[in-house]
């Protein structure tokens, strides 16, 4: 049963989900009057562009023998998908989220690309930083910070993050999918651009 359970946590939340975690939030809590149709048609755009598209780019790597499962186990199988993904994140910036626009939600991705081009760095030097921590450390870092700029109490919500960072770290040792290190190495990759790029928005 518990077996069942941690390998679920690695699975609900996998990295590829984070962004739009970050989204959903910030429109869910910014004061800022948005039309309704922008803010359906941002999500839609983004849901599109960081869940739909890297699956189906998943699925056609796999076809061509370039990963093996959407844990991308390996550093070589990590080094197409980044790539893929920092190209992705790139259009979002140039297209969905221009600076001009959602400064929050820019920087957020800003933030995003940082910490992908930052593991595919890692993963060149044949070094496996933990996406998933990378992914939830930088929603944390993101929430936190919209917690001071909205001046929103969020503290159920921040307790709860903090408690899913534990299991997903939990998760991904049972797994063997990481050691310690690269769980923490994942976990500052993550937070710490988005704790620098506070300084260009907050």
């Amino acid at each position: 049963m518990m077996n069942a359970i941690l390998k679920s946590i690695s699975f609900i939340f996998h990295p590829i989900l984070m962004p739009m975690l970050g989204v959903l939030f910030y429109f869910s809590k910014s004061p800022r009057y948005i039309p309704i149709e922008i803010i359906q048609a941002k999500i839609i755009s983004l849901f599109i562009l960081t869940v739909l598209l890297p699956i189906l780019l998943y699925f056609l790597l796999k076809t061509m023998g370039k990963t093996s499962t959407i844990y991308l186990e390996s550093t070589q199988e990590r080094i197409t998908p980044l790539i893929l993904n920092s190209i992705i994140i790139l259009l979002i910036l140039m297209r969905v989220l221009p600076s001009s626009e959602i400064i929050e939600l820019y920087y957020f991705f800003i933030g995003i690309l940082i910490t992908t081009l930052s593991c595919l760095i890692l993963a060149f030097l044949k070094f496996k930083a933990s996406l998933h921590m990378a992914g939830i450390a930088g929603i944390f870092m993101f929430y936190v910070a919209l917690s001071i700029h909205f001046s929103i109490n969020i503290n159920g919500t921040l307790a709860l993050m903090a408690i899913l960072i534990g299991a997903i770290a939990t998760s991904r040792l049972h797994m063997k999918a990481h050691s310690y290190k690269e769980l923490v190495v994942g976990f500052f990759m993550g937070f710490i651009p988005q704790l620098i790029l506070v300084n260009y928005w907050l």
